[in-house]
């Protein structure tokens, strides 16, 4: 699970992730914000209206489902477990609200908090976008504040001041993951190759 406030570079760094490794399947958020030039339902957001995504939560076809700046944001479960059982690692770019909710369903999850290396820096990058009103920026600037003061509760925290590092970083992690005692005793007892 991949945190981190708007504006952070999630976006930038798990390109360059998924770039690096073969074995990742990003799993694709619902959401009820508005598309933003060049995105495409299905492959960077599944675009649903506020009715459509309440009908979703109650047929509890998330994983996890948040609001955040007045938008709601949830993780379909079906395709992430399709995606596990086939033997994928799954990356999930989800706000501070759902990573908790993951974690209660998920223990198994690690959960990574990205930043940019300074407040300031993420209001340049929130401006430069150039496709929030004033309000929006302000708003994002605040919930990160706050989200900055659950970063402690993650396993790791990894700095985004270039989103080759961060992606490189992001490699180790999952392959420290990987090498947990408990994960590769389990295939050494089966026989398997440890992976």
């Amino acid at each position: 699970m991949l945190s981190g406030p708007s504006g952070s570079g999630k976006s930038t760094v798990i390109s360059a992730l998924m770039r690096r490794r073969g074995d990742i399947r990003f799993s694709v958020s619902a959401t009820t914000r508005a598309p933003r030039p060049g995105e495409v339902d299905g492959v960077n957001y599944f675009f649903r209206t506020h009715e459509e995504f309440a009908r979703m939560i109650e047929a509890d076809a998330f994983l996890e489902h948040a609001e955040y700046v007045g938008n709601c944001y949830g993780t379909p479960a079906a395709p992430v477990e399709e995606s596990l059982n086939a033997g994928y690692h799954v990356l999930l770019d989800i706000e501070v609200q759902g990573a908790e909710q993951v974690l209660q369903r998920r223990p198994d999850a690690v959960s990574v908090f990205l930043c940019p290396p300074s407040m300031a820096e993420l209001e340049r990058r929130l401006r430069g976008r150039g496709t929030d009103a004033e309000e929006k920026i302000l708003g994002r600037l605040a919930t990160a504040r706050r989200e900055y003061g659950r970063a402690k509760d993650y396993a790791y925290i990894v700095v985004n001041d270039d989103a080759d590092t961060a992606a490189a970083e992001l490699d180790a992690i999952i392959t420290a993951e990987l090498c947990r005692s408990e994960k590769r005793m389990k295939a050494i007892m089966e026989g398997d190759r440890p992976i």
